[in-house]
């Protein structure tokens, strides 16, 4: 099956989602969308605002569904020549997302998952079956506008590499570096994935316990604490087969903190907004791990506790708060 030929899902509308769809349109590849909140399947235009223009692109396939009303032969009617499923949603929803569709996915579908923080890939390698399994980081910003209009906001590098499973199918594979401004396919990913996750551990929960814009953290009086959450972040990286040079990595959260100085973090807009935070996969990552090798993470244990009080205050027990994919 040819490339063009709607094989490529994007599990998740959300903002880089859409991002992603227009960037694999321009390389001439066709995707479908698999989002909750909608039922059934329909068109739907969609309007992408890059750095400098707005473009129009052709009609979008969505595929949609309710908790109330799921209509599983559909959904494997039309995911059954999926060749590989891009999951664009927040961390805390990927088990769930991919549980609903995992059943469908013909035995040679390949998943990348592409979210913030770490640990989901722990959890869906679990459910596979013959699929292989890829992760991926990107630095790519993007702000939703309207259900169906995202404006970048921001280049960056994305990486992406194997997790488990089969390997990604070559012609997939120079298809995303190719579609994905800035991106490498790395053997060594998970190296990447703690590198984003000491910047995500340092500047997400410290920015919004002191309601501060990320440039805020360049200010001497955070160094200290700064030095603690990566010092122990290496060393729980270390235990679990990942070699960090701490000076490097240090040197990288402060780039970002330069180079986003005027952005707020997403932790601090989750709380603004009164959403779930993503901090069970980040500062939380950090000491499940730790707890597993009979570590000691007493700050990223205390930026955790302060994260989970602030969300205690909006978020109610039993109650789903978070926002639909």
């Amino acid at each position: 099956m040819p490339i063009n030929a709607n094989n490529i899902a994007i599990l998740g509308a959300g903002a880089i989602g859409q991002l992603i769809y227009h960037q694999l349109e321009a390389a001439d590849a066709k995707a479908i969308f698999i989002t909750k909140g909608v039922s059934g399947t329909h068109q739907q235009n969609l309007t992408f605002t890059n750095l400098a223009k707005k473009v129009s692109c052709s009609l979008a396939t969505v595929i949609g569904f309710t908790q109330q009303e799921y209509h599983p032969k559909n959904l494997q009617h039309q995911l059954q020549n999926i060749e590989l499923v891009i999951v664009c949603v927040k961390a805390y929803q990927v088990n769930d997302a991919v549980s609903s569709v995992i059943k469908y996915l013909p035995k040679h579908c390949h998943i990348l998952l592409l979210h913030n923080g770490m640990g989901p890939h722990l959890q869906v390698q679990k459910k596979l079956l013959t699929q292989g399994l890829s992760v991926g980081t990107t630095s790519q910003g993007a702000l939703k506008l309207a259900p169906w209009h995202v404006q970048q906001t921001g280049t960056g590098d994305s990486h992406l590499g194997p997790a488990s499973g089969i390997p990604l199918v070559k012609n997939l594979k120079l298809l995303l570096l190719n579609a994905i401004p800035q991106s490498l396919w790395c053997d060594t990913i998970l190296t990447y994935l703690w590198q984003k996750l000491a910047i995500n551990a340092a500047i997400n929960p410290l920015t919004t316990i002191d309601k501060c814009r990320n440039g805020a953290l360049a200010d001497p009086s955070y160094t200290l604490l700064i030095n603690k959450i990566i010092t122990e972040l290496v060393n729980v990286a270390q235990a679990d087969g990942v070699v960090l040079d701490k000076l490097v990595i240090t040197n990288k959260v402060y780039e970002v903190i330069t180079h986003t100085a005027s952005n707020y973090s997403s932790m601090h807009q989750d709380v603004t907004h009164k959403r779930q935070t993503e901090i069970d996969y980040i500062n939380g990552y950090i000491i499940s791990r730790a707890k597993k090798h009979h570590l000691s993470c007493q700050i990223n244990e205390q930026l955790l506790h302060q994260i989970k009080t602030i969300e205690s205050q909006y978020l109610t027990i039993g109650l789903s708060d978070n926002p639909t994919y």
